[in-house]
């Protein structure tokens, strides 16, 4: 996450920056004015002047100065003169500020990776990236971006995400992500080749890691599956099939979009584990159906062993460590969670 210390800081140095610009511009001002109307220089002469006395260099007058002239210069010297040193004074404490700044962000960051369990790691924040940080941010999962670009992780970190600049297919990059502490990992990034790079050095560090990438190319899929992806995506194939879905069923697709998306009304698809501890455990599906707060629907089983039942008959037997898929609104599901026992 961004520190707000980021931006407090950011501010003190546009205000040092513009109080450095406007004492150095009114002292080469004033000493312009004076040697114009003390001594009648030109304007370029009298501003020639004036800098090369408020700097020091040393450089002979440019014309004889009268007495009048010398005791304005003798003024100028010493208020130039502080002037300078002010704004050196200055720039460098910025620059001493900055190089802080760097430091203790770098190590803030990384102490906040070093907390993180059951996190989901990002590898690149492109269009599919950023939306899925987005959605992961959205249901209050921990996050960590992983981009080689640096405007795009600076644009995470506006977002309130944590974000690092780094190569994700180094396994060094996804040890200090704390790939070995993490739930999940997406790999987005453009290439297929550089996703199924990062899918296998990561399975090869968490075996029991959740990948899911997205293939670019259909012929890509098989591949990405053999390193060890969990689930592909394929983006056109996906967006075709959607198409032709909204000519044909219009109404099955704003379903869809309901159910699947934060847009419309506050009803939502939900996955809720059954633990053991439930009393709802080892009851069959129209007893959990009944018990059900109103407003949510259980709609299908996912088993421990990894079969999808849709609509079971009320008989069917649910068993602790089964996943219950249920839609309806997020209060009722909540509740329905609870009573499941599963977090």
């Amino acid at each position: 996450m961004a520190s707000s210390l980021a931006p407090r800081l950011d501010d003190r140095l546009v205000r040092r920056a513009i109080f450095i610009s406007a004492l150095l511009a009114i002292t080469l001002i004033a000493g312009t004015t004076g040697f114009v109307f003390i001594e009648g220089y030109s304007v370029f002469d009298a501003f020639y002047m004036a800098l090369i006395t408020i700097t020091t260099v040393g450089y002979q007058e440019i014309h004889p100065l009268s007495q009048a002239g010398r005791v304005f210069n003798s003024f100028l010297i010493f208020f130039g003169v502080a002037a300078i040193f002010v704004a050196a004074g200055a720039m460098t404490q910025s620059i001493i500020e900055l190089e802080l700044q760097d430091r203790y962000g770098k190590r803030r960051k990384k102490k906040m990776i070093d907390n993180l369990h059951d996190h989901f790691i990002v590898c690149g924040f492109g269009r599919v990236g950023r939306n899925a940080s987005t959605e992961l941010q959205r249901l209050q999962a921990p996050v960590i971006v992983i981009d080689h670009n640096e405007e795009r992780v600076e644009r995470a970190m506006q977002l309130g995400m944590l974000a690092v600049v780094a190569d994700a297919t180094l396994d060094a990059t996804l040890h200090a992500a704390g790939v070995m502490r993490a739930k999940g990992l997406i790999a987005s990034l453009a290439s297929d080749a550089e996703n199924l790079f990062i899918i296998l050095s990561a399975k090869s560090l968490n075996p029991s890691l959740t990948v899911v990438t997205r293939a670019s190319e259909e012929e890509a899929e098989i591949k990405l599956r053999r390193a060890g992806a969990d689930i592909v995506f394929t983006p056109y194939a996906i967006v075709g099939h959607r198409i032709a879905q909204a000519l044909v069923k219009p109404h099955l697709v704003e379903f869809l979009n309901i159910a699947t998306s934060d847009v419309g009304p506050e009803v939502m698809m939900e996955q809720m584990l059954l633990a053991p501890k439930s009393n709802l455990a080892s009851k069959t599906f129209g007893e959990i159906q009944q018990r059900s707060p109103a407003g949510v629907i259980p709609l299908a089983i996912r088993r421990a062993g990894g079969q999808m039942e849709f609509n079971p008959v009320p008989s069917t037997l649910v068993s602790a460590g089964d996943y219950l898929i249920a839609i309806g609104e997020k209060p009722g599901l909540e509740k329905l969670e609870h009573l499941l026992g599963g977090g």
